[in-house]
């Protein structure tokens, strides 16, 4: 049995993703397309113990209850965001590839109540063949050079190509590169610490090959390009065939012919249906007639898998049955006395500020945590929901885990990881010292984890308040973005700017605070910038004043207009003057002066003129790879 998706709005045939058990018991998401058949989730790069589910049980069995809480016999486990008896609600393989819970609300509306991936480009097949998933920052589809769509209403046919392939040795062939683009899956050839020449000859040499990709001296020739992906954090690049002649019309450059996907406008939790349509009232008393003519029967399915479940579930080994409780565990409401008991009564501060007071906490599993009791600005019950359902589905490297929340009576807490080695401040700023290698690695992560909030969350994540007290190091010192959660929120596809309250840190605070303009993702990355000049120089740029001839001047300011003169003027040497001299000339020389130019460009007084932190991170990344540290 398959719970099957429709071909798109308003066309209720057949459509091309499916949510099903597979031959290994595993429930699954898949595309199944005329010519191409591939699973996207859970994360087909993973084991099926690093999914969370388990392939140890001969059973089928899926269960959703009348709280909203589902649970499958491989493992699956999740629940509804309004958890609760006496809700209507729905599960549904959505036309773009999405499982998603909807609910009923008091208005009549469907809401989406949990939803299987927040990221969308991570859907199979929603560009097509040949297509490129990317977010600019709403999500798009794009074809490659030389190619083109077959349909732009319909993006699952993906892109044909504008030639005529061949497999003729007459033919010469020439590949065009296109940097943070990568392909999933169809591996012709792997081959490790091998060069690029070595990799372009495999693919010329295999009339298969549309395509490879290198990373990091490994080749991946292509025999098909599906499920394209662009982002700036993809290391690497793909090096796409072309015919000679089409690759020289092509030339110089590889940009992307970027099209409306055929999804345009996302939806997030808590918000109405993708199928809403507000010139078509639909006729409810029919649904409500149907439901009550098959309820009876669904009651007694349920009790039936119920019973099955639970019957089976007394024969589990203790491991598996611990498996179980970990993968429950891992967002959830937590009781206000847990935390209590796990905080030792809130003993050990770790810090405070605007929006509340972090804790040091061991849960029960003995995970190590940080509790942070939220200031009476997330009070609210529809603000901390809001803020909640979108924190359980934000997740990289560069941000801070969440790991649950507590909403009880005047309480509101959220548990997060405890990360080693605390905040930024703390290793940056004298009398404490970080070396050079330190201080690229957490530049560069700090805006891989902006440029994930700003242009690959489902919603939109401002963070406004961006500074170092806000910057975690872990053990290995890579940076971890904290407080993320406790930011502006923005539906894809709806108004990006917004009016608010001041809200940030000054010194790090955009001039847009001051002038009552709206809120952009531009405040952000004026922050960044801030912090970027401060770690270049080692102390803060952001508070200190110095006297200059007749009247006071910000450091930064200071900072800025020096470098802007040097720059200017040409001088051979001007990065050693604007960098931390207790680095004692052991730093690189490119990496420092592009750290430099974009942290100015980030601090424009005109946000129009501040790059955007998915640019900056390509910037950045550009100099990666200097090993020539003076």
């Amino acid at each position: 049995m398959k719970l099957t998706s429709t071909l798109g709005r308003g066309n209720f045939g057949t459509g091309y993703f499916s949510f099903y058990f597979d031959n290994d018991n595993v429930l699954r998401l898949i595309y199944d397309g005329p010519d191409i058949s591939s699973v996207y989730w859970p994360g087909p790069g993973l084991s099926v113990y690093q999914n969370g589910r388990t392939d140890y049980n001969s059973s089928r069995i899926a269960v959703f209850d009348e709280m909203g809480n589902f649970v499958s016999s491989d493992g699956l486990i999740f629940s509804a965001s309004d958890m609760g008896a006496r809700v209507k609600r729905r599960l549904t393989t959505d036309y773009d590839g999405n499982l998603r819970l909807y609910s009923l609300n008091s208005t009549g509306s469907w809401v989406i109540t949990w939803e299987a991936l927040a990221q969308q480009c991570r859907v199979h097949g929603i560009c097509g063949r040949n297509g490129i998933c990317v977010y600019t920052p709403e999500l798009k589809c794009s074809c490659l050079p030389g190619y083109e769509a077959v349909d732009t209403s319909n993006w699952n046919k993906g892109c044909k190509p504008k030639f005529k392939p061949t497999c003729s040795q007459s033919q010469r062939v020439k590949f065009k590169q296109i940097q943070y683009v990568d392909f999933y899956g169809f591996d012709l050839n792997y081959s490790e610490s091998t060069s690029i020449q070595n990799c372009t000859k495999l693919c010329v040499e295999d009339c298969r090959c549309e395509a490879f990709v290198y990373r990091g001296q490994k080749c991946y020739t292509k025999g098909a390009l599906f499920s394209g992906l662009r982002s700036p954090t993809i290391e690497g690049s793909l090096y796409l065939r072309l015919p000679e002649p089409l690759s020289m019309e092509t030339s110089p450059a590889a940009n992307l012919t970027v099209f409306n996907s055929c999804r345009t406008n996302a939806v997030k939790i808590g918000t109405s249906s993708m199928y809403d349509n507000p010139s078509k009232t639909v006729r409810w008393v029919y649904l409500y007639s149907f439901a009550a003519a098959i309820g009876a029967v669904e009651f007694l399915f349920i009790l039936s898998g119920w019973w099955l479940l639970f019957r089976r579930s007394q024969g589990m080994s203790a491991p598996l049955v611990d498996k179980y409780r970990l993968i429950s565990s891992n967002f959830r409401m937590y009781l206000y006395s847990e935390l209590k008991k796990a905080t030792r009564n809130f003993k050990e501060e770790l810090g405070r500020g605007g929006s509340g007071t972090v804790y040091k906490g061991v849960l029960a599993d003995e995970r190590v945590v940080a509790v942070k009791a939220l200031a009476d600005i997330y009070q609210a019950e529809e603000v901390f929901w809001a803020e909640v359902s979108t924190i359980e589905k934000i997740n990289h490297m560069n941000l801070v885990r969440t790991w649950g929340f507590c909403s009880e009576g005047k309480h509101r807490l959220l548990i997060s990881e405890y990360v080693e080695n605390g905040s930024l401040d703390k290793h940056l700023f004298p009398p404490n010292f970080l070396g050079w290698k330190e201080r690229f690695k957490v530049a560069i992560g700090i805006a891989k984890g902006l440029a994930y909030l700003h242009h690959e969350c489902l919603e939109w994540v401002i963070h406004c308040d961006v500074k170092p007290e806000n910057i975690l190091l872990d053990s290995n010192f890579e940076p971890k973005i904290a407080d993320f959660g406790l930011a502006k929120l923005f539906q894809r596809g709806g108004l990006n700017t917004v009016s608010s309250h001041i809200r940030g840190t000054k010194g790090y605070m955009a001039p847009e605070w001051a002038l009552n303009l709206s809120i952009t993702a531009k405040v952000d990355v004026y922050s960044y910038g801030v912090v970027l000049l401060e770690i270049v120089k080692g102390i803060r740029l952001s508070n200190r004043v110095v006297e200059n001839a007749e009247e006071e001047e910000a450091e930064m300011k200071r900072f800025v207009r020096i470098a802007r003169r040097k720059i200017q003027c040409g001088e051979d040497e001007w990065i050693e003057d604007m960098l931390d001299p207790r680095l004692e000339g052991q730093f690189g020389r490119n990496q420092a002066t592009k750290m430099v130019e974009v942290g100015i460009s980030c601090v424009e007084e005109d946000r129009n003129k501040r790059p955007t932190m998915d640019s900056v991170v390509q910037m950045l990344l550009e100099c990666e790879e200097e090993s020539n540290i003076q």
